[in-house]
């Protein structure tokens, strides 16, 4: 990602290190809604762990293997939540989003406005030809997002994600380019 997307009221760009201190914050208070669909957003959420999650981030952009990114408000810079295209396969030309905002900042559409502007992102400069975005069966708040977003449902798929170390049914969206939303 050699430029910010700046659409609809966001600015989603890779992490730096003037953002570590509002992303622990943003994880820390975001455990009781994220932390429920998200491993990673437990106690004790360190400025430690965001450091070396940033560091990976910029190693996985600077390979080209996955596109892991913040989501910024457009006109006062806050940090707002996390996306990224992952799970990259490269053969089949097809790739996974996945999202999360921050507790004080959900159901505001953040999310939604933030997939658009990725898989515009992603078909484009990217050339996918498909993004998935799986979701735990009772996330309800991910599948919303999916399906404001423009996603199309196309199966339950048994033991797709595992969750605190417990295999769980997925809800398996996709977009593709050119569909409405898109």
């Amino acid at each position: 990602m050699e430029a910010p997307l700046v659409a609809d009221g966001l600015c989603i760009r890779p992490y730096v290190a003037e953002d570590l201190s509002e992303f622990v914050s943003a994880v820390r208070e975001s455990m009781a809604t994220v932390g429920v669909w998200m491993a990673w957003c437990r106690e004790p959420y360190s400025t430690d762990d965001a450091r070396t999650w940033f560091e990976q981030c910029t190693a996985n952009l600077n390979a080209a293997s996955a596109y892991d990114v913040g989501i910024f408000s457009a006109d006062n810079g806050k940090f707002l939540g996390g996306i990224g295209i992952n799970q990259l396969n490269r053969q089949q030309n097809f790739a996974n989003i996945g999202y999360w905002v921050r507790q004080s900042c959900q159901r505001q559409g953040i999310a939604t406005r933030a997939v658009r502007a990725m898989a515009g992102y992603g078909f484009g400069a990217l050339k996918f030809t498909r993004l998935e975005i799986v979701s735990a069966v009772d996330n309800r708040p991910s599948r919303g997002v999916a399906e404001k977003a423009g996603a199309v449902f196309e199966c339950i798929a048994r033991n797709r994600v595992v969750l605190h170390g417990r295999p769980l049914a997925a809800a398996v969206y996709s977009l593709i380019p050119g569909q409405p939303g898109n």
